[in-house]
């Protein structure tokens, strides 16, 4: 990496089209993150018999640094601020540290799909912070479109009603929803200033630094985990967190974080369909009918776009927090 002055660049704006009306980049960044996502709760799942939660964590974040670490080489430095500081040490520690581990202890006790499911009520939460406190208001669109997409969170759900079973693994899954949000909300104030790559790799590598704790478990379960596990641990750091994360930061400094959030709730009909494929996990009928009408909220949320913005915070999208 190389180093740079302080100076910021020239902030990206955050156009309030959608990514179907923006950059076709960014809809290709939105694309690979998803079905990357989407890829981690299976993975996640195929290998929760060879490592514990926080074991899992560690390995996956380790080898993610480490990736993002090389696409950093020869990349410009921005030095943040002491408040973006401040706000990368919770992204990494909520949405890396807290969010992985909490993610792959649910998955002990719940199958993929459901997990998925539960993480999924983060994208309200995120849509409500963004409207908060990032200046972004909450369209009725984008409302509606969240309301809708939570019914069919709810509906896959019910299809696959053994997963409400154990509430530890709900309560985990729920924790997981938290810190995700948390996790958005922080991280896009300082893509409005820092590149997205720097971003998500000091996100990471904090990551990793909160999980070290696990590190003894982390070498105990390596040693006796098969090829096969070892290997989905190293695709989980690669795939869903180095280069996933990368392509959200792209479109996160490029579009509303609440409505990048609601388009979310597609993983969890992707999580279902590969659960059926890959883990033998066939969903019933209503668990198909919950993913077609996640699938009509995120299209009804981008409704907002063509609608116009309902307030100046809207056309505002994309401000920080106060200074």
């Amino acid at each position: 990496m190389t180093s740079a002055a302080s100076a910021a660049p020239a902030p990206i704006p955050v156009s309030s089209a959608g990514p179907g009306r923006g950059s076709p980049a960014v809809f290709w960044a939105i694309v690979v993150t998803l079905v990357a996502w989407a890829s981690a709760f299976v993975v996640i799942r195929a290998v929760a018999e060879d490592f514990s939660g926080g074991g899992l964590a560690l390995g996956r974040l380790a080898v993610g640094a480490l990736a993002l670490g090389v696409v950093m080489i020869g990349r410009r430095w921005v030095r943040p601020t002491r408040r973006e500081w401040l706000l990368v040490i919770v992204f990494g520690l909520s949405w890396f540290s807290v969010y992985n581990v909490a993610l792959n202890v649910a998955e002990q006790y719940l199958d993929a799909g459901t997990t998925a499911m539960l993480v999924n009520i983060g994208p309200l939460l995120i849509a409500l912070g963004a409207g908060l406190f990032l200046g972004e208001g909450i369209p009725r669109w984008l409302a509606i479109g969240a309301l809708v997409a939570f019914i069919g969170v709810v509906l896959i759900g019910i299809a696959t009603g053994s997963g409400f079973g154990d509430s530890r693994g709900v309560l985990w899954a729920l924790a997981a929803a938290l810190t995700y949000a948390i996790g958005v909300l922080c991280q896009k104030p300082v893509l409005r200033r820092l590149p997205a790559a720097q971003v998500t790799w000091l996100g990471c590598v904090i990551g990793a630094i909160g999980c070290l704790p696990f590190a003894g478990a982390l070498v105990t379960e390596l040693q006796a985990a098969p090829l096969a596990s070892v290997l989905g641990v190293v695709y989980l750091g690669v795939v869903p967190t180095a280069i996933a994360f990368s392509t959200w930061a792209y479109a996160l400094g490029r579009m509303p974080a609440g409505r990048l959030g609601v388009t979310t709730y597609v993983v969890p009909a992707l999580v279902v369909l590969a659960g059926a494929l890959l883990l033998g996990e066939i969903p019933p009928l209503l668990a198909i009918i919950g993913g077609v009408t996640c699938l009509v909220g995120v299209g009804l949320s981008r409704r907002a776009a063509s609608s116009g913005p309902s307030t100046p915070a809207v056309r505002r999208a994309g401000e920080t927090l106060a200074e």
